[in-house]
């Protein structure tokens, strides 16, 4: 754009000159009488013999230029205008030499020659510019440029011998005292006619290359001029016949820039700007080799070399912070790599604006930012500036439609206490943060302890993906007793995990690994299927109708295909819909708007909802009135000290008056003791489960314990009762 508008500023430029150029013509042709021999009479041999050589000079350094470029280009076009202008500048040559006071050879000269060495100059140079327009370009030998360059002596040497022929062959142009005959003028206006074609067919290709065709259109427009004020002057000493010199001249200048510019000004300048744009493709390359292209942050290299460059200078304690963000893989697996990055980079800005300038932050992978700090004054001073890098994440992330939160988790090694080298330091520091999220300040420094539990959850992590596949990962169902009627009406399907060579692996332990790693995914929708296939089989074996509740994570409440996905499995299994409760946790219900929008398509297929772990989480409980829930259960973490903690009984009376009032049922989860059931019992809670009815138990085990499970139930009912009367 920039070169476009420079051609543009060039044009208005030289139009303006033109027009100046053509006022001045006016004046000279209005008022040429007063000019007459301005210059003295003995002077003019000398002032035309002087503006002679210019054009001379001017015309032969185009020929020049175009016969040294011409092994380099090899156009046919190029070689035609070089021989023309060649051809031009031997005529102007003999036209100088044969002018009025000019010896040629032992000839006297006369008009008659001067003026037939113009006019063929003149119209070789029109009718061989048209030729060289429709003469089709073409690349040719460059042996071709010898022969092509000999043409123009052939021709003037013919044009010599025609002109000097013992007997005048050709009639004269010129009339002394009288001034230009008909012929002449009608040959010039002939030769004006040819510009004046070639002007409309230079005009045709302007937006291609304004520039060149603009210097073109000047010239022939200057070539006119002359043309016009060579057919109005009386005689040699007429101020219009030097104007039109002058013109004339002006036109052979516009000619040599116009070539001069095409053959050399534009390649250089196309040359120039090819280096400027690849240094550009060079220093982005180099950018790009050292940021990360989501946040422009800079990555895992230019973190290293950082590094390396100032871990050693001092003796000061050094740190660095890597900070990872929860739940990003999630996302990602779940709405999408789009919704991901730009979170990344909300989160991003955020942390920038924190941190002082002295303290770069990097981005070495997608999932985490690293800061390094040069000088650590003590601990307290890096603690506070992790608690200042959390509140940043306080607000929600509005991103489209949807509004996403999320925690920082810092892990914090410092240098020289915990490691030397700077590939460790950082490792350190990544494994400190991968332990932080078990903290409640999710800060943690790195410990050694720290290494070997990374290399197990590695491990694990990779062992897990496999686990599905080989059949290593089943289901258990806990009972869920139902107070108000003493029978086992529901069941939580809880997944487990064999490990070939480890044994069992608590869910605790491959659960967040599962999450983080996107492979909750695949094993969620196993354990949908495999739980309504599980309730189907119980049915078949004539056990009464069971409702299984089965855990959702926040990755797939954020699938895209969550709601087609359970429609398919019920519709496969055969399960009617009011037989499957889904449960969610409480923490998932920060994104309001989607949540509202899932959990209402998924009532609409006829199943129930369930807040799981109800009260633990950090949500507004605003959420009640506006989610399709049917159930909260009371997390264990309240039942387990009912008895002795009056905050947690509180908890459990609130919770269970809330329920009443929005007609929600309540399971209470983690019953071990008699005095715990007796209290909800007497809370009219509805429905219980725990290790005091039973523990997760294989499905072939309830089938066949089924009517067991009902006998201890109602022996532990009656028991109470029997305290209570």
């Amino acid at each position: 754009m920039w070169k476009f508008n420079e051609d543009f500023s060039f044009v208005r430029q030289g139009i303006q000159f033109i027009l100046l150029s053509m006022i001045f013509l006016i004046v000279i042709g209005l008022g040429g009488d007063k000019f007459y021999g301005i210059f003295g009479e003995n002077n003019y041999v000398a002032i035309h013999l002087m503006m002679e050589i210019l054009i001379i000079v001017v015309t032969m350094a185009i020929s020049i230029q175009t016969w040294l470029i011409s092994p380099y280009i090899l156009s046919n076009r190029v070689l035609y205008v070089g021989a023309l202008f060649l051809t031009f500048s031997l005529i102007e040559i003999a036209h100088a030499l044969s002018y009025k006071g000019m010896p040629f050879f032992i000839t006297e000269s006369t008009p008659y020659a001067a003026t037939w060495f113009y006019m063929l100059g003149r119209l070789l140079l029109s009718i061989g510019f048209l030729a060289i327009y429709f003469v089709k370009e073409k690349k040719i030998k460059l042996i071709y440029r010898w022969l092509i360059y000999s043409l123009p002596i052939v021709i003037v040497i013919s044009c010599v011998v025609i002109i000097y022929a013992p007997t005048p062959i050709l009639p004269p142009l010129i009339i002394e005292g009288e001034g230009p005959t008909v012929l002449k003028n009608t040959l010039q206006y002939i030769a004006v006619a040819f510009f004046l074609v070639i002007m409309v067919l230079l005009l045709k290709n302007f937006n291609k290359a304004p520039k060149i065709v603009f210097l073109l259109l000047g010239s022939s427009i200057y070539l006119i001029m002359s043309d016009i004020l060579f057919t109005m002057y009386q005689d040699v000493y007429d101020i219009k016949n030097f104007i039109g010199h002058i013109f004339e001249l002006s036109a052979f200048y516009l000619l040599f820039r116009a070539i001069y510019f095409s053959s050399i000004e534009k390649p250089f300048q196309q040359l120039i700007d090819t280096q400027g744009h690849l240094e550009k493709s060079r220093e982005k390359m180099h950018y790009m080799a050292y940021h990360n292209e989501a946040t422009n942050l800079p990555n895992e290299r230019f973190l290293m070399e950082l590094l390396k460059s100032n871990l050693y200078i001092s003796k000061s304690q050094k740190a660095i912070l890597a900070i990872g963000i929860e739940r990003i893989s999630t996302i990602k697996a779940s709405l999408g790599s789009t919704y991901a990055d730009q979170m990344i980079k909300l989160i991003a800005q955020r942390l920038k604006n924190v941190l002082p300038e002295e303290y770069p932050l990097t981005m070495p992978r997608e999932d985490y930012f690293v800061v390094f700090i040069d000088e650590v004054n003590n601990i307290h001073q890096l603690k506070q500036l992790s608690q200042q890098l959390q509140l940043v994440m306080e607000e929600s992330f509005q991103i489209q439609h949807f509004s996403l939160n999320s925690q920082l988790n810092i892990g914090i090694a410092l240098f020289p206490t915990d490691s030397y080298r700077e590939e460790e330091l950082v490792r350190f520091a990544l494994y400190a943060m991968h332990e932080a999220h078990k903290t409640p300040t999710r800060i943690q420094f790195y410990e050694s302890s720290m290494s070997s539990r990374m290399t197990e959850r590695l491990l694990l992590e990779n062992d897990l993906h496999d686990a599905l596949a080989n059949q290593e990962l089943f289901l258990e169902y806990q009972p869920q007793l139902d107070l108000q009627t003493g029978q086992v009406k529901s069941v939580e399907a809880l997944v487990r995990w064999k490990h070939p060579k480890k044994g069992w692996i608590s869910p605790g332990v491959f659960i967040p690994i599962a999450e983080e790693s996107g492979l909750i995914i695949p094993i969620g929708q196993w354990v949908l299927e495999t739980a309504c296939k599980q309730v189907k089989r119980w049915e078949g074996a004539g056990l009464p109708p069971i409702k299984v509740a089965v855990n959702l994570s926040l990755g797939q409440l954020f699938q895209q295909n969550l709601v087609g996905m359970i429609h398919n499995v019920l519709e496969k299994t055969q399960l009617e819909p009011q037989y499957l409760q889904l449960e969610i946790t409480e923490s998932m219900t920060i994104n309001i708007d989607h949540m509202t929008t899932i959990l209402h398509q998924l009532k609409a297929l006829g199943i129930t909802i369930a807040v799981d772990d109800f009260g633990t989480g950090y949500s507004s409980l605003s959420y009640l009135k506006d989610f399709p829930i049917d159930c909260l259960k009371i997390d264990r973490s309240f039942v387990q000290k009912i008895q002795s903690s009056s905050t947690d009984k509180a908890l459990v009376d609130t919770i269970l008056s809330v329920a009443k009032h929005l007609q929600l049922k309540v399971v209470a989860e983690g019953i071990e003791e008699i005095e715990q059931l007796s209290y909800l019992i007497t809370s009219n809670c509805d429905t219980v489960q725990g290790f005091l009815f039973s523990k997760p138990i294989h499905p072939n085990i309830l089938q066949e314990n089924y009517q067991t499970l009902h006998k201890n139930a109602k022996s532990i009912l009656d028991s109470i009762t029997a305290i209570k009367e």
